[in-house]
């Protein structure tokens, strides 16, 4: 496990669902950190941040507010920064849909500035948070995460780069999260009726926990330029609505604009370059590939089968209602 002794570690995106959940595991199981840095534009969210922590909690914490899209203002908080866990995004892909441009200065536009920052001040680590969606994309908001994956792992190669490691981490859907579709459905059960996309549409689902554990792994093995991907289990939307209201209709809406029936977590054309583990794959950066057996003996990983692809409606392992229905009770 990594070691945070003395560490200052800054959190952009704070104060989000991940943000929220990671800050937490590092005051309840890391209190040697030195010094946890919150950086995010929701003034609401920070004050109801500041309430829950306790006077201890406190002294480890501190709070900025601030947008990527502002550099000056990341530098103010990042110089003295050992780790960067980069949580910040545009994600709701029907608003992202509508708005491309806005969605491209904070997701790509922040992406660079969070980078330029971070090599200036010699960051140690710096681990960014991706999504199944940049996988072959075919929204706004998934080919922007393909531009902040391309943007971080290039990094590591830039002239100006004196020993920061920069990698990602590719996320699958949290049931429950905000924007996640289990507290629509919550909200509407009342009305006796669910809207349901595609009754073919499925996603991956990884738990909070999950999303942290990987990206601790993330900062503690990480060399530079890898896509680190969990092993997760997937989901048909209509098992959700039957966990969270078995007695509700289901109506049939349609794909929204943006939206894929499936989801990809490793596409075929990264697969040549993937190593497996026990709970997770790596894609190896390009440059790699000459030596990708060399890698997967030096990590203990195993090369995935030729023609390997990981892809929600063909995954072998599946969440039942009951499953949901015990996710939903434990958030």
């Amino acid at each position: 496990m990594i070691n945070y002794k003395n560490k200052n570690l800054l959190l952009i995106g704070g104060t989000g669902s991940f943000g929220v959940a990671f800050l937490r595991h590092l005051l309840q199981h890391h209190s040697e950190v030195n010094q946890v840095v919150i950086f995010s534009r929701d003034e609401q969210k920070q004050y109801e941040l500041i309430a829950s922590l306790n006077t201890y909690e406190k002294k480890k914490v501190r709070l900025f507010i601030g947008d990527v899209r502002d550099k000056a203002r990341l530098e103010t908080v990042m110089s003295n920064m050992d780790l960067v866990v980069y949580a910040a995004a545009m994600k709701h892909v029907p608003i992202t849909e509508e708005n491309p441009e806005e969605c491209f200065k904070t997701n790509v536009q922040g992406t660079q500035n969070v980078i330029e920052v971070a090599l200036k001040y010699k960051v140690e680590k710096l681990v960014a948070l991706s999504t199944d969606k940049a996988v072959m994309p075919i929204n706004s908001y998934g080919a922007s995460k393909l531009m902040l994956e391309k943007l971080v792992i290039h990094a590591n190669k830039n002239p100006l780069n004196q020993g920061t490691k920069l990698c990602v981490v590719r996320y699958a859907n949290v049931l429950g999260s905000r924007g996640s579709v289990v507290p629509y459905f919550l909200k509407l059960k009342t009305t006796g009726t669910l809207p349901i996309t595609d009754v073919n549409m499925t996603r991956f689902s990884i738990t909070m926990q999950q999303g942290i554990d990987l990206v601790e792994l993330a900062l503690q093995n990480s060399e530079g330029g890898e896509i680190y991907v969990p092993k997760a289990p997937s989901y048909k939307i209509t098992t959700v609505a039957e966990a969270i209201a078995p007695e509700c209709k289901q109506k049939i809406v349609g794909i929204r604009t943006g939206e894929k029936l499936s989801e990809l977590m490793v596409s075929r054309f990264e697969g040549v370059r993937t190593i497996e583990k026990e709970n997770y794959y790596i894609v190896l950066p390009e440059e790699g590939m000459e030596n990708i057996k060399g890698m997967a003996e030096k990590i203990k990983g195993s090369l995935v089968p030729s023609g390997f692809e990981y892809d929600s409606a063909t995954n072998l392992y599946w969440l039942t209602a009951e499953a949901i229905k015990n996710q939903i009770a434990d958030i």
